[in-house]
Parts: structure tokens; C-alpha cells; sequence
């Protein structure tokens, strides 16, 4: 080999040698301009709106919707009304409000704490009143009538459909002398025949 090809062939390694370079700058680049931009969000699968509504009750009464694990407390009685005053603090709707109260008066967890004399409280988790016997054997049927079907699943089973919770979610929502009335309702009759 002449030195006229081995200066050629200098010149062809330089050449590769540069664009390498500057092909590994441009990919540096990139990869600062990407850490640099912000990231975009992740797609997170949609909330159901209740619970969205019920994050808003958390945030704001932290002490009468208390955050898994913490137990629930009963609320009290017509503490819609009570929250009602605060929806434009919640930015919410009074359907919003009623529909979030409904699902955190239902399940095991609410009904659980649903036990005799075991003080209610207000939005700021202060107490005012307490659970009446008749209240909490009804938050036991509930609890009773969902525990068969429940087979694991979130939700409940069979029994539990849509009305699963109503009678105790109602409670906390309606006044005293109306859950009284559905009391009456559950009560199976006398066993003498009559």
C-alpha cells in the first residue's frame, strides 16, 4: 500500500470518526431535550365520580371520613343537610354530596361501626348523639345479609344488588323518627299465627 491510499484511507476514518461523533451528540441531545420537557401524564383509568366526591369529603372533614385504615365513625343523623351548606366548598352538587354519603354509609366497614352507644359525629368529627340499639341491630342484618354472598368479591354477591346499604345510608342521611319507621318494616311478624 502507497502512501496516497493510506492518506485516503486517513481521511475516509476520520470522516466516519466525525459522524459518529456527531451522531452521538444529536442522540445526547434528544435525550436532554426528553429529560429536560416535562413528562406527560400517564393515562390513569377514569374514577368513578362517587369516589371522587367522597376524596372531596375526606380532604375537607378528614375526622368524619376518615382514610382506610382508620375505622369509620357513624355519622350523624341528617348530616346531609349539614354538608349541604358547604357545596361550594366541595365543588360539588347536592346529587354529588347525597350519592357520596349513600356509598360511605354501605358496606361492612361503616356498618361494623354501627354499634350501641357508640357516639355520631358531625362534619368536624365532633359528637352528637349516639346508636340506638334498634340502629345497630339493623347495621347487623346488613352486615349478616351481605357476609354469605360475598364469595371474595368486591361489591358483594347476589344479595347484595343496588339497595345493599339504603335502609343504614338512609339513617345517617333522614331524620331520627323516619328510621324508626323502617325499623318497624324489618321486623318479621309474630310467630303465634297472627
Amino acid at each position: 500500500m502507497g502512501f496516497e491510499q493510506l492518506a485516503a484511507l486517513k481521511q475516509q476514518l476520520a470522516a466516519q470518526a466525525k459522524e459518529a461523533r456527531q451522531g452521538k451528540e444529536a442522540r445526547a441531545d434528544k435525550a436532554d431535550k426528553r429529560k429536560a420537557s416535562p413528562r406527560r401524564p400517564e393515562k390513569k383509568e377514569p374514577v368513578d365520580p362517587v369516589v371522587e366526591s367522597i376524596w372531596r369529603l375526606q380532604r375537607h372533614f378528614p375526622r368524619a371520613f376518615p382514610k382506610n385504615p382508620a375505622p369509620k365513625l357513624p355519622l350523624k343523623q341528617g348530616i346531609l343537610d349539614d354538608a349541604a351548606l358547604q357545596l361550594d366548598t366541595l365543588g360539588l352538587t347536592r346529587e354529588q354530596l347525597q350519592q357520596a354519603i349513600a356509598a360511605w354509609c354501605q358496606g361492612s366497614r361503616y356498618w361494623a361501626c354501627l354499634v350501641e352507644g357508640a357516639a355520631r359525629v358531625d362534619l368536624q368529627g365532633n359528637p352528637v348523639g349516639s346508636v340506638s340499639a334498634d340502629q345497630a341491630a339493623r347495621a347487623r342484618r346488613q352486615g349478616a345479609r351481605r357476609a354469605p354472598g360475598r364469595g371474595g368479591r368486591k361489591g358483594g354477591g347476589k344479595d347484595s344488588g343496588k339497595d345493599g346499604g339504603k335502609e343504614v345510608a338512609a339513617a345517617a342521611v333522614a331524620p331520627a323518627p323516619a328510621q324508626n319507621d323502617n325499623a318497624a318494616a324489618d321486623t318479621p311478624p309474630p310467630a303465634d299465627g297472627a
